[in-house]
């Protein structure tokens, strides 16, 4: 039997060794030949080859055909199209490469005439450390070694290690690792080497051709992606060939004993994983591209890298201190006093930013006047969830426990998924998880469950409505969760729940499985039972339903197609789709007050939790908690530590009142503008007891914490637009005093800034030129005359002595935004 699959490459970079090794995994467990052709360039590959698949030089928007053919080519059909179609396009993500434009290099920098190498920027961020040269391993250096280890048994050694390695990885890493053991058992790559060992070959001399050919296939491609996955496969074939020669005593290992900025022509993807991170700092290399994956490795560990910088260039260098920026894309190899004090305040000023930012993370979701909101993760796999913890997640709000039956011939068995429920509960620490049970069925159709197909999937056969026919398998499911409820702070929530009676006979078959472990002698804990709310009938009886469960959970993207009949998935209808519709919006005030009327804790688990824009909506109707994609928390924590919880009530009520979906988007249009400003003056702008070297040092500064509280996007910028005025006239006004000062798109909110020195530093060659307290006006254009009038009242006052002495010894912040307010009528 032939089928034919025809799909478009919707991968942002195109089908490489990653989002192969998916498509290979999903194709493995079929008999049939299956075959992808790239209809753009007429390349073929097996697609149970990941090597092959990559040879196919498939790239975004490529017209492609997977061929089935075999006795269950029909039962691999079914399963690939659902796949090709809902999830491989999702199985890679758009690799953030940083601009490959000029760089503006800042003027507190060049005007100290630095020493720098100009490089490729590839990871931001600024490392200080001793510059080491890494001792790279050629693969010729086996050419003519002879082994008596198969090739099957040096790559059980490779695969051991690899698989030990992604026991401990998760995001990235794990990733890459797992891309490199697709690599090691890919077809293609055993086959070449097989047919060079049965030719005569040496073990080396094989797996040096079959790299040496699937190398030449890659660097054909017309995607410089795609063309730096030769390194990958160089990592794979070094790794084999240690392992299959241990007699020449060969490793990569490279010891790294102090702070280091590592410089090398290139590094794979193991090489880097072997050095010492706590000792890493930086990475200066020769050859590599922006999206080779030692580069993706670099910037998941925040270690900053550059490259096109030749290794012969630092050789003087070698062992002496020296700074790279990955964000301005220099190597800074003889750094003088000036520039490291430059580089040191930059440092400064970047952990400040992230001791910002990390407060959100670290913090409760909390209002500006105290109401506290959980904000939680919503997850799909056990990797998942470490992560989302990491990026401040104080609960998993949503675990979409369908994706442990999905793509695969038989469901889990429960010590699967024991093991899953329970790594997911360990991660939180004593933090809340919501298991969801199995909503399968419907729009997410199981191979080996044999459901019928249905012409309106959403409103079928699905979730809980399922449990009955298969029972066992909704029991083993229960009996799973149980038994890891006693590792954290359990929670389970049902699917589809639209009647008193379907809850009733959920809770008996709970009973049931709790009487069948007791009669096993299996240990169990007990979990809080919830509903997810996505039906609207349920809240015209939540009085009933608050007698039978412990919590709720809105499903925001199905509660607003079932309470507006639109297929958001329908291109006809789907501008109908809108949660923000005064129905949608009243609907959620009757759920919210009907849980908070019997003491029941109501949360939200759709797309509409991350939304900027509703956040305001959100806390107005109450919530007790938001769950969304892990990224999103620490903004939606920081936004909503910006918000008042009184006025989001009102806010809320007047939408509720509101007649369409346009009157609710101007109201929070009009509340978001309410918002958005910050005042001219505020403590986080005045800084006291500063020790400046230098005016570039004050102005950078200045500057930089103007990044730091948000009042600007653009550091870089806004501190051109600065010196940009002072190099006009300088802004020192004599008797210790200088106002910078600039009208500027580059700031968001307008701001004085002042900065008080413990010692003078020199602003102008002026006899009168030290200056030991400055007050920065940086002012939007949309202000009128504003920053002139403040600057000619600031020049007046200053002529005053007691004004200024006044100024030079105030003792606090508060204290001199209380005078400067009262002087200057601000």
């Amino acid at each position: 039997m032939r089928k034919e699959v025809a799909f478009t490459c919707e991968l942002p970079n195109g089908i490489h060794a990653r989002p192969a090794n998916h498509l290979e995994a999903v194709c493995a467990q079929f008999k049939s030949e299956i075959t992808l052709r790239n209809l753009r360039n007429n390349n073929e590959g097996s697609a149970k080859s990941v090597l092959s698949l990559v040879g196919t030089d498939t790239l975004l928007n490529d017209p492609c055909s997977l061929i089935i053919e075999g006795d269950d080519a029909e039962a691999a059909f079914d399963v690939l199209a659902k796949y090709l179609q809902e999830e491989f396009p999702h199985c890679d993500e758009e690799l953030v490469v940083m601009d490959e434009g000029d760089v503006t290099l800042p003027q507190s920098l060049m005007r100290h005439n630095p020493t720098l190498i100009k490089s490729k920027r590839l990871s931001a961020g600024i490392g200080k450390g001793k510059l080491v040269r890494y001792s790279e391993v050629e693969l010729s250096l086996f050419a003519h070694a002879a082994s008596t280890m198969s090739f099957d048994e040096a790559k059980q050694q490779v695969t051991v290690a690899l698989l030990d390695k992604a026991e401990l990885a998760s995001g990235q890493e794990k990733e890459i690792i797992n891309a490199h053991l697709g690599i090691l058992k890919d077809e293609a790559l055993n086959e070449a080497v097989a047919n060079c060992v049965a030719r005569g070959d040496t073990l080396a001399q094989a797996v040096l051709k079959a790299v040496e050919g699937i190398c030449a296939t890659l660097l054909q491609s017309s995607s410089d992606y795609l063309k730096e996955r030769v390194l990958d496969i160089k990592d794979i074939a070094l790794q084999l060939l240690i392992a299959a020669h241990p007699e020449m005593n060969v490793s990569t290992d490279f010891t790294l004993t102090e702070a280091s900025i590592v410089i090398a022509n290139d590094l794979t993807p193991s090489q880097f994983l072997g050095l010492d991170r706590n000792h890493l700092k930086g990475l200066i290399l020769t050859q590599a591209g922006s999206t080779s994956h030692t580069v993706i490795l670099a910037r998941a560990f925040n270690i900053p890298a550059v490259s096109g910088v030749a290794v012969e260039e630092c050789a003087a260098q070698e062992g002496e201190l020296i700074y790279i920026d990955g964000g301005l894309g220099v190597v800074s190899p003889e750094p003088s006093q000036h520039v490291v004090t430059y580089f040191e305040r930059a440092i400064w000023l970047a952990a400040q930013m992230a001791k910002k930012e990390s407060q959100f993370v670290n913090e409760s979701g909390k209002t500006r006047d105290g109401k506290e909101i959980e904000i939680a993760a919503n997850i799909a796999c056990t990797v998942e969830a470490a992560p989302a913890f990491e990026k401040g997640a104080e609960g998993v709000g949503l675990f979409r426990t369908e994706m442990l039956f999905m793509d695969r011939a038989t469901a889990p068995d429960e010590d699967e998924q024991f093991n899953a429920y329970k790594a997911v509960l360990e991660a939180a620490e004593g933090k809340p998880v919501i298991i969801r049970t199995m909503d399968i069925g419907g729009d997410k159709p199981i191979e080996y469950l044999n459901l019928p197909h249905e012409h309106n999937p959403f409103l079928g056969y699905r979730a809980v409505r399922i449990y009955p026919q298969f029972i066992s398998l909704f029991h083993t499911q229960i009996r799973a969760i149980l038994r890891a409820a006693p590792f954290g702070k359990t929670k389970v929530m049902i699917p589809m729940i639209q009647s008193i009676e379907e809850i009733r006979w959920v809770k008996e078959q709970i009973s049931i499985v709790k009487a069948q472990l007791d009669c096993d002698g299996v240990a169990y804990g007990e979990f809080e039972l919830g509903i997810m709310v996505e039906i609207p009938s349920v809240a015209f009886i939540m009085d009933q339903f608050c007698k039978e469960v412990d919590f709720f959970s809105i499903g925001s993207n199905d509660m607003t197609q079932y309470l507006l009949a639109v297929d958001r998935d329908n291109d006809n209808v789907a501008k109908l789709y809108n949660s923000l519709a005064p129905s949608f919006l009243r609907l959620l005030d009757a759920v919210v007050t009907g849980a908070h009327e019997h003491g029941k804790w109501v949360g939200l688990c759709g797309e509409l939790g991350a939304n900027k824009k509703v956040l305001p909506l959100l806390v107005g109707a109450g919530l007790d908690e938001l769950s969304m994609a892990a990224p999103s928390i620490a903004t939606t924590k920081a936004q909503l530590s910006q918000l008042d919880s009184e006025q989001c009530r009102e806010l809320f009520a007047q939408a509720c009142n509101c007649p369409t979906i346009a009157d609710v988007e101007e109201l929070l249009e009009t509340f978001s503008r309410s918002q958005e400003g910050k005042p001219l003056l505020a403590t986080e702008c005045v800084l006291l007891e500063c020790e400046f070297n230098s005016k570039e040092e004050a102005i950078q500064t200045l500057v930089g914490n103007l990044g730091i509280q948000g009042r600007t996007n653009l550091v870089g910028e806004l501190e051109g637009d600065i010196w940009a005025r002072e190099a006009v006239f300088t802004t020192g006004l004599g008797n210790g005093f200088a106002i910078p000062h600039t009208k500027s798109d580059n700031i968001v909110h307008s701001s004085i800034s002042i900065a008080r020195l413990n010692k003078p530093v020199r602003w102008s060659d002026d006899e009168d030129g030290d200056v030991e307290l400055f007050i920065m006006l940086t002012l939007n254009k949309n202000q009128g005359d504003q920053h002139m009038r403040i600057f000619s009242g600031l020049a007046r006052k200053l002529i005053h002595e007691n004004f200024r002495n006044t100024l030079k010894t105030m003792k606090t912040e508060e204290e001199m935004i209380g005078f400067l307010t009262s002087e200057l009528g601000l």
